[in-house]
């Protein structure tokens, strides 16, 4: 019996490490991007991907990965049984990819939002069915990270909630349940500390490495929040803040202006090379 096809729209960081932690655990992917260039480094990146979670122990013993394929259609993702959205975080955008797939998939396919903070009941006005609709935010890299937190709308059904969790089990996440809200958990809580680190750069109380290191040894952050930000990309990080801030109003998740300037300067983490650190090299 051949297994379900997953389709990931979006071949940036989230979208190539979800494709890595799909076929690595056996499910076939069909990834579609709109750049060709992008996605001959998605598949460059996933190969990589799948020889750093095999060495570290991240992916089932002795489990062959299945096929990743690519693809500039849309239309592809037709036949999935489920379809995961991971594109950048501007509503307009997902507004386009959701109701381009809404309009091709068949009726009951779980579709899913990889967001990190817009409301699943906004992008429910995108879609044919609000039933089908569900947000997962999905952790950098996240064919390393086993928990997942899950955004249940207002009109998800049941069946989609079932059909999704389901799916994290088969892919050896646990998944989180939490109620539709701007940011949700993680990214309420995450990204205005990020910001805070930012601003405590540029007001001149300590370094970068500072910051990180005390985060880390007094409080238990396993990164530090401005390694975090690099993993994130700093222009996503960006978008998911003016995100936040426009549905909240919170001054905390107005974009530091530190944060921006990288972004004008194309330092935008471990994917440009540089952005709070310097990397050897850039990741797709």
């Amino acid at each position: 019996m051949d297994e379900p096809l997953v389709a990931v729209v979006g071949a940036g960081v989230m979208g190539t490490g979800i494709s890595t932690l799909v076929v690595g655990h056996g499910l076939p992917v069909v990834l579609v991007d709109i750049d060709e260039g992008v996605l001959d480094r998605a598949a460059a990146a996933c190969a990589d991907g799948l020889r750093h979670a095999t060495l570290t122990g991240a992916l089932p013993a002795g489990r062959t990965p299945a096929r990743l394929r690519t693809t500039l259609s849309l239309d592809d993702v037709a036949d999935a049984a489920v379809v995961i959205e991971a594109v950048t975080e501007l509503p307009d955008k997902k507004a386009e990819v959701l109701a381009g797939v809404s309009a091709l998939v068949r009726p009951r396919t779980p579709l899913i939002s990889n967001t990190s903070g817009i409301p699943i009941d906004e992008m429910a006005a995108w879609v044919k069915s609000p039933g089908d609709l569900i947000g997962t935010h999905f952790m950098n890299p996240a064919y390393l990270i086993s928990m997942v937190e899950v955004i249940r709308g207002p009109q998800t059904a049941d069946e989609t909630v079932e059909s999704v969790l389901s799916l994290l089990t088969r892919l050896g996440r646990r998944g989180v349940v939490v109620r539709d809200a701007p940011g949700f958990v993680t990214s309420r809580l995450l990204h205005p500390m990020i910001n805070d680190a930012a601003q405590v750069v540029s007001a001149g109380t300590a370094t970068v490495e500072d910051v990180d290191t005390l985060m880390q040894g007094c409080l238990g952050h396993p990164t530090g929040p401005l390694r975090t930000a690099d993993l994130i990309g700093i222009d996503n990080l960006v978008d998911a803040l003016e995100a936040l801030y426009a549905r909240t109003a919170d001054k905390r998740c107005r974009p530091s202006e530190l944060l921006l300037e990288k972004v004008r300067r194309g330092e935008l983490g471990r994917k440009s090379g540089r952005g709070f650190y310097t990397y050897s090299e850039a990741k797709s």
